[in-house]
């Protein structure tokens, strides 16, 4: 029958009248102030760099298995194929080790982007996928201040790859799969508002050892993953220029002021998305 028009016209139509009467909402993802989010704790100066995470996520996640570490460069990237990456740095203190993956944010500017909620933040912490409400705009990728969600370009039925805080074992109660096996609590899971705790009891014990400043506790308005190091984080490659408010929080004023095209060439794309699924839903019907 071809795409519903009915429906498509309909999800313009509501979309137009809510841009006129300017009640485009802002982009920041309401949070539940009643449920509190859970967060992991990474600290530098425990690691070992023994990548063992690494291979716990690819099991886990069914990704292939990592490379061996005489083949691994000292800085990479994740990819579609990995979630989470350990990383070399030659500091002032000599060699240090940092993780990288999802930061999974309080307010994640890619759940923000997202037309059909397809990247959603959940109410315990994780930001999560989801390939069925997913329209393939890539949106979050563009929008993610830390460079974590991928996509699959060379596969026929493309996803978009990124850490999940191992959400489907956090249902059962386990912990993420990085952190299950981690030596010397180098990974720690928790309520986030114990991790921030124990890494100033950390940051208070040991002065000499730890730059006194939790990376994550405020970067973009706070997020799941918190980091602790010996050396400033700059050495480490993080981004510690990074605004402290949440990145959702500048587009508060924008779709009062962008002309509307650039606002409806997305919604556009979502009703046809959403109409061209209604329909294939519809199909069996029909061919009855």
């Amino acid at each position: 029958m071809g795409i519903q028009r009915r429906s498509f016209l309909k999800l313009l139509g509501v979309t137009g009248m809510t841009l006129a009467i300017g009640e485009v909402g802002a982009a920041t993802p309401k949070t539940d102030t009643d449920v509190e989010f859970n967060g992991i704790l990474y600290d530098g100066a425990r690691c070992k760099g023994c990548r063992g995470c690494e291979f716990d996520c690819a099991e886990a996640h069914g990704l292939p298995e990592p490379l061996p570490s005489k083949d691994v460069p000292a800085i990479r990237k994740t990819n579609e194929t990995c979630n989470t990456v350990i990383n070399t740095y030659n500091t002032d203190k000599g060699k240090v080790f940092i993780k990288r993956q999802c930061m999974h944010c309080n307010e994640p500017a890619c759940a923000a982007a997202c037309l059909t909620k397809a990247m959603f933040k959940n109410k315990t912490g994780p930001v999560t996928w989801n390939a069925n409400k997913c329209m393939g705009c890539r949106y979050c990728m563009i929008s993610c201040p830390f460079d974590s969600p991928k996509f699959e370009y060379h596969s026929a039925n493309p996803k978009i790859q990124k850490c999940d805080m191992c959400f489907e074992r956090l249902k059962t109660e386990e912990s993420p799969a990085c952190v299950f096996n981690c030596p010397n609590e180098a990974l720690l899971y928790g309520k986030r508002r114990d991790m921030i705790k124990e890494a100033r009891r950390r940051i208070y014990e040991k002065p000499d050892l730890y730059v006194d400043h939790i990376f994550g506790e405020h970067e973009a308005g706070g997020t799941g993953w918190l980091y602790l190091s010996p050396v400033p984080f700059d050495q480490l490659g993080l981004n510690t220029s990074m605004q402290q408010s949440s990145y959702p929080e500048l587009t508060k004023g924008f779709l009062y002021t962008v002309p509307s095209v650039f606002v409806l060439v997305p919604t556009l794309l979502l009703g046809i998305h959403q109409a061209t699924k209604n329909n294939h839903l519809n199909k069996p019907k029909e061919d009855e």
